[in-house]
């Protein structure tokens, strides 16, 4: 987390507050440094159209505002430094090599000596270079020793500098980055950084003089113009007071959660939840509105969720959660009766419900949930329709939520032991991680969408330890069987072209389980799943090979870490941008997601629960989504697609237990 400076002054001179934190993982740190450098070479890869053309026009406006102000002095030095033999070659290395050793040092010292100030200090260096880099894309600058005609000598590349542009290593290193000048940016950074943690008046002034030396250096080697430094003085001070802000923001949405406020739209909204349903026989009546708001509102107190509603963002500040000032119980506990002429709808009708109700955002002006009652369903067969926004909690936090309203123990008991690999192993794991989510195949094509919110929806429930069996008796597990059948049922039901590879993004348990769990603790990762002619068993052993992804773990730490650790230093215009480029249907076909359950009967009031299925989002750009929560000995299934691609949810979960039929 941040910490504020003061309680009354933000200003860089003010002082870090001391926290009684712990201090983060190395290794996750490592993986931090790697992503922001992720992030450059993503930004060096995708540049604006003309950007060398631009950034020379932009050169030349700079410099040309400075002789306008006859404050062009740059020149001058370049010429004098290009004459002095050992001064140039010193102050090519100065320029190399002493912005990032100070900066390293500043933060393994930090780390080692001032834990409590760590996290803050490491996210105003993070903000640092985000914003430096927003400004590399968006207005790139060639420096002037580039400029042809402006006289300028590269001194670096005269010198044959190693470490810079005049050596191999970094030959491909992006020069069209005058504005701002990290250079100096770094070494401010690290001047402010000591003059709020120690306040020594030495450290200070040796500080200064390091900022002052790199300032003469950049201008007298040709690598930036004065006003880059100015633009790096407002880049420190912006990244400073934004780390300062966050900081004092406790109810900052987690960027793992935001994520899915960003991504969402009208046609794709984002909620997740469960489709409960209720043995009514023994108590003989049906549950009520009434019983429903007791039940709730007798966990207000400790369950948040119920409680808080959205502050709008800004560019600059992300996602928060208000306490709302009253509940329209009316609204988020409504009644639905299926029944046409005092005889049950059947569960067509609630499917109906339930695909209206899926295809519907939540307001954003109250808290996130619904919590639907529906009766008339089945003769001795009630519902509950659980729906929660996915900032709130992703599918295993959902069901945290209702099982706590069910005064039911959580999962964290069914989930078992998660053993997690040591630290080196992580960061080994998080390492590879990140470069298969960067080398991993895109999907082959698009599936037809109806760019509408109008869903198909249906359920399924099947004996769990027979598909068990049947998993190990093909040498595959429950996820490979749900991925082989999914894709068999769609190459009999879907509409408009198929790939010849199915990209499926399968959510994995990506955090250690605790109490209580809320949130989003899940990662997703791509399985190909083979679509072409063949017997459904071969399909099922390719599936069985291809998922071996799922078992490894590094995709899903990286992943985790991304979502989670790295998201949440990017200020949120940048992250709205992020998240609507790297999710939906540009990098998968649709998601396919199998979950744990409670493995002990439940009750809702006076009401033993039959079973229960998942409300899974579908995710913007893809026509489907197909879930499992083994519940109680059951393997509660269900599919939400768009109607363009799959007409009739029936249909599929027809097909999907011929194929069942099939394995055995």
């Amino acid at each position: 987390m941040l910490t504020a400076g003061s309680s009354t002054n933000s200003s860089l001179t003010v002082g870090y507050r001391q926290e009684a934190v712990t201090r983060p993982r190395w290794w996750g740190e490592l993986l931090a440094g790697l992503a922001l450098f992720a992030v450059y070479l993503l930004i060096e890869a995708k540049p604006l159209p003309s950007r060398e053309v631009r950034a020379l026009d932009n050169g030349d406006a700079i410099l040309g505002f400075e002789r306008f102000l006859h404050l062009d002095f740059e020149l001058p030095l370049n010429r004098w430094l290009a004459g002095q033999d050992w001064l140039r070659t010193a102050a090519n290395y100065e320029y190399a090599v002493t912005y990032i050793a100070s900066a390293l040092i500043l933060l393994v010292w930090v780390y080692a000596r001032h834990p409590g100030h760590y996290r803050q200090v490491r996210n105003s260096f993070a903000w640092v270079n985000l914003l430096a880099l927003a400004c590399f894309w968006l207005f790139p600058v060639a420096p002037p020793r580039m400029l042809d005609g402006a006289g300028f000598v590269d001194t670096v590349r005269l010198g044959h500098t190693w470490g810079s542009w005049g050596s191999p290593m970094v030959e491909n290193a992006n020069q069209l980055a005058a504005m701002p000048s990290l250079h100096v940016g770094w070494a401010l950074w690290v001047s402010v950084v000591l003059a709020r943690i120690s306040g020594g008046r030495l450290v200070q002034v040796v500080s200064a003089v390091h900022v002052l030396v790199t300032l003469a250096v950049i201008l007298a080697t040709g690598n930036h113009y004065w006003l880059d430094a100015a633009g790096a003085v407002v880049v420190v001070v912006a990244a400073v007071m934004i780390a300062d802000v966050a900081r004092r923001d406790s109810d900052r949405i987690p960027a793992s959660d935001a994520f899915f406020l960003h991504v969402e739209s009208p046609q794709a909204p984002q909620h997740v939840g469960g489709l409960i349903l209720l043995d009514t026989s023994r108590a003989g009546t049906v549950p009520t509105h009434e019983l429903a708001v007791a039940t709730i509102t007798a966990k207000l107190a400790q369950r948040p969720e119920f409680r808080k509603k959205l502050a709008p963002p800004t560019r600059w500040r992300p996602w928060r959660w208000v306490e709302a000032a009253s509940l329209d119980w009316s609204w988020h506990v409504p009644v639905f009766d299926l029944s046409r002429d005092g005889r049950p709808g059947g569960m067509s009708a609630l499917h109906a419900l339930v695909a209206e109700l899926a295809g519907q955002q939540l307001p954003r002006d109250r808290p996130l949930w619904r919590f639907c009652v529906v009766t008339g369903v089945e003769e001795d067969v009630a519902a509950v329709v659980s729906l929660v926004h996915h900032s709130v909690a992703d599918g295993i936090g959902t069901i945290n939520l209702m099982l706590d309203v069910f005064d039911s123990p959580d999962l964290t008991s069914a989930l078992g032991e998660v053993k997690r690999p040591g630290r080196l192993k992580q960061l080994a794991g998080g390492i590879a991680g990140i470069a298969q989510l960067a080398t991993d195949a895109r999907p082959e094509g698009r599936l037809v969408t109806s760019d509408s919110s109008a869903r198909e929806f249906g359920s399924l429930k099947l004996d769990l330890e027979e598909v068990r069996g049947l998993a190990r008796r093909r040498g595959a597990r429950v996820t490979d069987v749900l991925l082989a059948g999914t894709a068999s049922a769609l190459r009999r039901v879907a509409k408009g072209p198929l790939p010849s590879k199915l990209l499926a993004s399968v959510p994995l348990m990506a955090a250690e389980p605790r109490a209580g769990m809320a949130g989003n603790v899940t990662a997703a990762v791509m399985v190909e799943v083979p679509m072409g002619e063949m017997p459904e068993t071969e399909r099922l052993a390719a599936v069985a090979k291809a998922s071996s992804r799922l078992r490894g773990g590094t995709r899903a730490i990286a992943s985790r870490f991304v979502q989670h650790t790295v998201a949440n230093l990017m200020p949120p215009w940048f992250h709205a941008w992020f998240a609507r480029t790297v999710y939906g249907g540009r990098f998968f076909h649709g998601t396919v997601s199998n979950m744990p359950g409670a493995t002990w009967q439940v009750n809702f009031g006076g009401y033993p629960l039959i079973t229960a299925f998942p409300i899974i989002p579908i995710a913007p750009g893809t026509p489907f989504v197909v879930g499992v929560l083994g519940w109680y000995g059951s393997f509660s299934m269900t599919v939400a697609t768009d109607p363009a691609f799959v007409p009739d949810a029936g249909e599929f979960l027809d097909e999907f237990r011929k194929t069942l039929d099939e394995y055995a």
